[in-house]
């Protein structure tokens, strides 16, 4: 007998519901066979045999871990200034990366702008993407010397592409409604974006700026390694001479400092959304 024919107007969701079960079944274990062949590849070259180097060398691991009990404080105001300077980079890569990732992100949106804007401008943010904000901060100490202002242009360049695609994002997701009333009225093509979409996003563009920059405080604790500023440098001297209970001081400040702005900037968020 044959199948009955399902009707053209049909929602995919529902078409997926609508079809065999075994089909489902046949998907769900192809995709588990393929990770598996995929994992079984990279065995060898990820070093995954090594693990039991985690027993082997644990008479290492124990005297490594013995000296990060014993935090030492001594430089303790020093610790915390470096820190303060950390928080700083990563709020001036924040505001900097939406300052710019507005109109970016409004460029990225297809019922914004044309196709011949959106695809390359999409290409551009996929690059500030791609690269690590470590690689960035690398380039620009070559380019502008050490301290945090390489550090601030590094997080920035990174945040952007992220930033931009966040609000494209969300922009693609508006209600076309209100957009579409206010033009009726005649209103311009920039009325219509502050007017008609910004009110409509900005919850959410708050919202992802915040998690953003308590994404980019744990990022820029990094980049002093590399000489771009901030506690990272601090503790990469530390751990480099063989001070690993300064080290150990080093991270114990750092927790808690980005425990308390991801409950802070947690709690905004809430209050947002």
């Amino acid at each position: 007998m044959s199948e009955l024919a399902l009707p053209q107007n049909i929602s995919p969701a529902v078409a997926e519901q609508l079809k065999p079960h075994w089909t489902r079944h046949i998907g769900a274990a192809a995709t588990a066979l393929i990770l598996v062949v995929l994992l079984g590849i990279s065995y060898y070259p990820a070093e995954v045999n090594n693990w039991t180097l985690l027993y082997t060398d644990a008479g290492n691991m124990a005297e490594f871990i013995e000296d990060f009990l014993h935090p030492n404080f001594v430089d303790l105001e020093d610790i915390i200034l470096k820190m303060i300077e950390t928080i700083q980079i990563a709020l001036w890569g924040t505001v900097l990366s939406i300052i710019f990732g507005i109109p970016a992100g409004l460029l990225c949106s297809n019922n914004i702008a044309p196709t011949w804007i959106v695809q390359p401008m999409r290409r551009l943010m996929d690059a500030c993407r791609a690269i690590n904000e470590l690689v960035f901060a690398i380039l620009f100490v070559a380019a502008v010397g050490l301290g945090p202002f390489a550090g601030v242009m590094a997080l920035f360049v990174h945040n952007l592409g992220i930033i931009a695609k966040l609000f494209s994002e969300a922009v693609e997701a508006i209600d076309p409604r209100p957009v579409e009333g206010i033009a009726a009225t005649g209103a311009s093509r920039l009325q219509q974006i502050i007017f008609g979409v910004i009110p409509q996003v900005l919850p959410l563009w708050t919202s992802f700026s915040l998690y953003r920059f308590e994404t980019l405080v744990r990022s820029a604790t990094v980049l002093g390694i590399v000489g771009a500023g901030g506690i990272g440098f601090i503790f990469y001297e530390s751990f480099r001479s063989f001070q690993y209970d300064r080290a150990s001081a080093v991270i114990i400040v750092v927790v808690i400092s980005v425990s308390i702005i991801d409950i802070i900037s947690s709690q905004l968020r809430k209050r947002l959304i």
